[in-house]
């Protein structure tokens, strides 16, 4: 299918706060081939503790008999900045030390991981994406990319995300964090640290990414007579400790901040101004009972968007409903996908 490829930006990277990295590595993954007129990229921005591997992580949306497939796109999917799975991130080698950044690393944003997503399109020849996707942070990148260069995104799919992280999603992170920073071993610098509270944090989150519906439909008692070891409880404990197998507490940290940092008005004027850059061919979707990311944010992103589409996503599992209604995104998108290339004949045909 496609192995890790790696590139090496061997230039400063300046971060947004004027920071800078002496070295930076984007790990990504590449499916099917670039066609010659270079119009068939398919880019996925991953969400706060994915990977590069779009087709495992998305299943039913990506995949070889799925709507975004190797056989027609090249499919393109990089690991952020800070993340576990092969980018620049709190457990590389600082050159300046020789020694693992932890929480010497410097602090970033959303802007930061645009900046190394654009380097990586540049490396790999790309000036146009087709269609450009992402839900959750994805979304945050893919809308702040369409943002900072409009020219270069064709098609823009925003799930479950916002124009700024509101003071209800920061406080849900500093929740997070704060648990993080109840385990010592945080700050014991070495790869395993902050693992507890790791754990912890995630438990936190997976109250924001789901709700009581959902809840009450997969851990919900069969018997009335029991008075501990609920159900619930060892789903809370599972999924925190699974997380803890596959990520490290110093990204989550850095990565719950730069989500934090988004809010596409900064330096710009205002949200709305901004919004107002973007030229591509948009479709929203909001999930109607999205805890984390209530649907009114996605709806203010389709008024403020020049000509953006609106659609309301029905799902039991609340925002994690992006990445497990596939069937329905699939539709959505796909119909989204065929008018916007229909628009382009007519244009071109009236132009003609």
């Amino acid at each position: 299918m496609s192995t890790i490829s790696t590139y090496n930006y061997t230039k400063i990277f300046k971060l947004e706060n004027g920071k800078k990295l002496r070295k930076l590595d984007i790990a990504y993954q590449t499916y099917g081939k670039l066609n010659a007129k270079k119009d068939n990229v398919i880019w996925a921005c991953h969400a706060l503790t994915a990977n590069s591997d779009v087709l495992d992580w998305w299943k039913g949306l990506f995949g070889n008999n799925a709507l975004f497939n190797p056989d027609e796109h090249f499919i393109i999917c990089a690991n952020v900045l800070g993340s576990h799975y092969g980018s620049t991130s709190p457990l590389s080698t600082n050159p300046v030390t020789g020694q693992p950044y932890y929480l010497a690393f410097p602090e970033f944003s959303i802007r930061d991981l645009v900046a190394a997503h654009r380097l990586l399109a540049a490396h790999l020849g790309i000036s146009n994406i087709k269609v450009l996707i992402g839900g959750s942070l994805g979304g945050q990148q893919a809308l702040e990319w369409s943002i900072t260069d409009p020219a270069a995104i064709e098609n823009l799919i925003l799930i479950a995300t916002n124009a700024l992280h509101s003071p209800w999603g920061i406080a849900f992170n500093e929740s997070q964090r704060l648990a993080i920073t109840t385990d010592r071993s945080f700050y014991a610098q070495k790869p395993d640290g902050g693992l507890k509270g790791l754990k912890v944090a995630r438990s936190i989150a997976l109250l924001s990414y789901r709700t009581y519906d959902a809840y009450a439909a997969t851990q919900l008692e069969s018997v009335n007579d029991k008075t501990g070891g609920f159900r619930a409880s060892s789903y809370q404990n599972y999924q925190g400790e699974k997380l803890c197998k596959r990520f490290n507490a110093y990204s989550y940290w850095y990565l719950s901040k730069a989500m934090d940092s988004h809010n596409v008005g900064r330096d710009r004027n205002s949200i709305t101004e901004a919004l107002a850059l973007v030229k591509a061919n948009t479709l929203v979707i909001g999930i109607e009972n999205d805890m984390l990311f209530p649907q009114s944010e996605q709806e203010y992103l389709a008024r403020n968007i020049q000509g953006a589409e609106f659609y309301s996503l029905k799902s039991a599992y609340g925002h994690d409903g992006f990445l497990i209604e596939t069937d329905t995104l699939t539709n959505v998108i796909g119909n989204f996908l065929k008018e916007s290339t229909n628009k382009k004949i007519i244009k071109l045909h009236k132009t003609a």
